[in-house]
């Protein structure tokens, strides 16, 4: 019996550790296309998958990385992401990449990626960057950072890069899925649609009702408040 017992717990830690990762692909490579019509194709973690033998090798090239984005934009950033929808030949091998550029003090505000870890690399200037973790400690860990200096964002966590320059900042980060996603704070809170009822938000921040209303007009709908 206690042999059994021995072999039973391995099967599940077997089993546990077997669902906590995702499947490595089985296969190369697995070219996302949008036609379902193209001969070939194969439904897979939510894109369509070429037939291999139909690949090329513009499936797997994205150009332009070297264009400075516009951060002529209240907060003074802008993010060129290359995922899975801008180079097909990422689909099922669970990484993408991003050039994000800051204008004099640009933010790249406080936001989470729900799929991804985030590795940043700073190519020019100086950033402020930071994490929070989880509650209950909600802990800050941040740095400033300069050229060639790198740091991580664990996956799911809220964290942002602030140049603290008079010059533009330019980096480069690879994030650990295809398609990360990304929800910035203030836009999700006070800029869904529809509108997150004011009563609600007005308890969770401990904020004036009129308060609320404006940061939703500012980051969404007019409030009907």
């Amino acid at each position: 019996m206690k042999g059994f017992g021995i072999v039973f717990i391995g099967v599940v830690l077997q089993s546990f550790l077997a669902s906590s990762f995702d499947p490595s692909p089985l296969q190369d490579f697995c070219v996302a296309i949008n036609d379902a019509r193209s001969p070939g194709i194969l439904f897979l973690n939510g894109k369509f998958c070429k037939d291999p033998k139909y690949a090329v090798v513009n499936d797997f090239l994205f150009q332009g990385l070297n264009i400075p984005g516009n951060t002529e934009n209240p907060n003074g950033s802008n993010v060129t992401l290359v995922n899975v929808d801008k180079l097909p030949g990422l689909n099922t091998l669970g990484i993408s990449l991003a050039r994000i550029d800051y204008a004099p003090y640009g933010l790249n505000p406080p936001h989470t990626h729900p799929r991804a870890t985030e590795i940043l690399v700073v190519m020019e200037g100086s950033l402020l960057v930071g994490f929070v973790t989880s509650n209950p400690d909600n802990k800050l860990f941040s740095k400033v950072l300069y050229k060639g200096d790198v740091f991580v964002f664990p996956v799911g966590l809220i964290h942002f890069q602030f140049n603290v320059g008079r010059t533009p900042a330019l980096a480069f980060a690879g994030l650990g899925s295809q398609n990360p996603g990304v929800i910035t704070i203030a836009n999700a809170v006070f800029g869904s649609k529809p509108l997150i009822p004011v009563d609600v938000l007005e308890k969770a921040f401990q904020l004036d009702a009129n308060i609320v209303a404006y940061l939703q007009r500012r980051f969404g709908e007019p409030s009907n408040y």
